[in-house]
This record gives structure tokens, sequence and C-alpha cells, in this order.
């Protein structure tokens, strides 16, 4: 077994697995994070590879286990029947290519099996009508103050603000309601005359 795998012709199959091991130790470790490159998964290829349905690096182990799998496999089929094995310049492209509509139908039923993530990002826009609370400075027209805001996830954002009325100040401590966003900015409006303890 071990000639089989260490043969001239299997070198590339067998370290295949070695990489999609490594890739996994990798993983396992907490080394690679997110393996999100930003590639677009609604390219007709990519989606038909299986991209967006699992992460980029199980999409990798998973044709590098297939590619390694149906290469040996065949080598193995070819050593039978002619008592020989295939050269590698036939072998590898041959696998390679029937490793990828492979890994398409593996991703869309592995997909469903994994944990799924929820993503708690909001718009900014979705926090015009909350309520804020000055934490930094004093804003007034033209010089803007640095407010904190939970959205409905409970997460908080640190935004910066000005008065929404011209002459009016809104002072440390306030709590204000944000009525419209302009770029990075928001206008606010005072929420009541009470202030809250600075955290």
């Amino acid at each position: 077994m071990t000639a089989f795998l260490f043969a001239p012709e299997n070198i590339v199959f067998v370290s295949a697995l070695l990489l999609m091991l490594l890739i996994g130790a990798v993983q396992a470790l907490g080394f690679a994070g997110d393996a999100d490159l930003g590639l677009d998964s609604d390219t007709d290829l990519l989606g038909w590879l299986g991209l967006g349905r699992l992460p980029l690096l199980a999409l990798v182990a998973l044709f590098l286990t297939l590619f390694a799998i149906i290469g040996l496999l065949g080598q193995q089929a070819a050593h039978d029947l002619f008592g020989a094995m295939l050269s590698p310049w036939i072998a590898v492209p041959g696998a390679a290519a029937a490793a990828l509509p492979a890994t398409g139908l593996a991703a869309r039923l592995v997909a469903p099996l994994l944990p799924q993530d929820h993503s708690t990002a909001v718009s900014l826009d979705h926090l015009v009508g909350s309520r804020a609370r000055i934490i930094t400075g004093r804003a007034t027209t033209g010089s803007p103050a640095r407010a904190r805001v939970e959205d409905h996830h409970g997460q908080a954002h640190y935004v910066m603000v000005e008065p929404d009325n011209a002459g009016q100040v809104l002072e440390e401590g306030q709590t204000i309601l944000l009525v419209r966003r302009e770029n990075h900015l928001f206008r606010a409006i005072s929420h009541g005359d009470h202030y809250l303890p600075i955290l």
C-alpha cells in the first residue's frame, strides 16, 4: 500500500491529501479566521462550485479530498486493468476535471448539515429614529459630538451628531433622538431635558 501511495504517479494526489489535512489543522487551531476573501458567490462558476454554501477553506478542503480520492481510485483501477498506473500528465487533469462537479454536488449535500452564521450587522440608516446619548463633547452646528446608540440587536454604535435645528446645543450626557443621516454624520434633536450619567 505504501509503495502505491508514494509511487511517482501518485505524489500529486498524496500531496493534495496532506494539504487538506494541513488546512484542517490550521482551521482547528483557529489561525485562519473566517476565510472570506470577498469573492462574489453570485458568479455562475463559483456558485456552481458551491461558494456561498460553504466557507472558502471548507470548499478548498473538499475539492482537495475529492481530487485525491478520485485520482488514487483512478490509478488503482488503471493498475488493475492495465498493469500500470497512468502518467500524471493524464491522471492529474482527469482527476481535477472529475473533482470539480463532484465538489459542487458535495457542497450542496453538506451545506444544510452545517450550522449557519447569522449576522447582526445593521445599516447605519436603521439607526435613524433611535435614542442615543452624547458621550464626548458638546454638539453645535458645524461642531459634532460623539454619541452612543444601540441597534435593535443591542449592539452599540458610536456616531457623530450635530443638532438638526440651527442654534440648538446638545450637551454631553444628554439623551437625543437621531432624526436623519447625512453621510457619516447624524442630525439629532433633544429627547427631553434630562441627562444621564456618563459610563
